[in-house]
């Protein structure tokens, strides 16, 4: 299965209220592969599943508290060995749940490991045991506990879980500017101890990208920009990161690959868009430099 179709929104290109509505949109699909449709659907439906602001209402979640806990599931998902688009979802679900529910603060890790139990049953073959995440929690929650919660939190959202993710458009931007589609192999790579792998500066540059989505992953600043401006300004910090001025497309597929720069020019044409585009980029450049520990391994190989 293609990772561009891992969120499990191929639904919604038939019957997605957005896309029955919109001549233009409409008219876009039937022009495009299914690749590209599938981008146009999730781009048309980033800000309705943007989480923004949404501990505006929780007097007992924190920033600081919510960074602990997305740095905790970042590592629950690679000892679980489950992709980067479940942990992204999973992120995704808990923040759109924050803006409607207020939650204690000794639920908070329960709302976590709920949420990527719902992500897993969304985007992988095998979803974990309930018995194993609440272990990872050292019990401190019973299944019934974590079964009632993860029902409130379908409602909560009305099931609407195909929310367009980071590893989404990381997928996407990177095998059209590359030509390489990564197919769920981005996972695989960024845990491998096979130091030969980052000797080609494309696959190098693309893990880079993906390390610096992750850390803007947990930290709430981010909330506010949309999924696919965080991946482009990524791809940019990464490429100065490398000192890579430009990534060459594969021979086999020169034809249909693009440059990173004009796809922000193409999806972000108007001079108010640029200058939203511009502050990402420096904001994900200081968080870079407030973790410089966790990409210099990167940067180094």
């Amino acid at each position: 299965m293609s990772a561009l179709s891992d969120s499990g929104f191929e639904e919604d290109l038939h019957t997605s209220p957005a896309a029955a509505s919109s001549v233009r949109l409409t008219s876009d699909l039937q022009e495009c592969d299914y690749e590209e449709s599938c981008f146009i659907i999730q781009r048309h439906n980033e800000l309705q599943f943007l989480a923004q602001n949404c501990l505006a209402r929780q007097p007992q979640i924190t920033a600081e508290a919510r960074s602990k806990l997305v740095s905790w599931l970042i590592a629950v998902h690679k000892q679980l060995k489950l992709s980067f688009e479940s942990c992204c979802l999973a992120v995704n679900i808990m923040d759109r749940f924050l803006i409607t529910t207020s939650v204690a603060a000794d639920c908070f890790q329960l709302l976590g490991v709920t949420s990527l139990l719902i992500a897993t049953k969304q985007v992988e073959v095998y979803s974990p045991r309930i018995t194993q995440l609440l272990s990872l929690c050292c019990n401190s929650f019973s299944r019934e506990q974590l079964c009632n919660l993860e029902c409130l939190i379908l409602l909560r959202l009305n099931f609407r879980l195909a929310a367009p993710t980071l590893a989404f458009f990381l997928d996407y931007f990177t095998s059209r500017t590359t030509g390489y589609q990564t197919d769920g192999a981005m996972d695989k790579m960024v845990t491998t101890q096979d130091r030969n792998v980052w000797k080609e500066p494309e696959k190098k540059w693309k893990w880079l990208a993906c390390k610096v989505c992750e850390l803007s992953l947990a930290d709430y600043t981010f909330n506010k920009y949309m999924p696919s401006v965080i991946v482009l300004c990524a791809m940019k910090v990464a490429k100065d990161l490398l000192k890579t001025h430009s990534v060459q497309p594969t021979d086999n597929n020169a034809g249909s690959s693009q440059t990173l720069e004009s796809f922000c020019f193409q999806e972000y044409p108007t001079f108010e868009a640029q200058l939203l585009f511009q502050q990402c980029t420096e904001d994900l450049k200081l968080l870079v430099s407030l973790n410089q520990d966790a990409v210099q391994d990167f940067i180094s190989l």
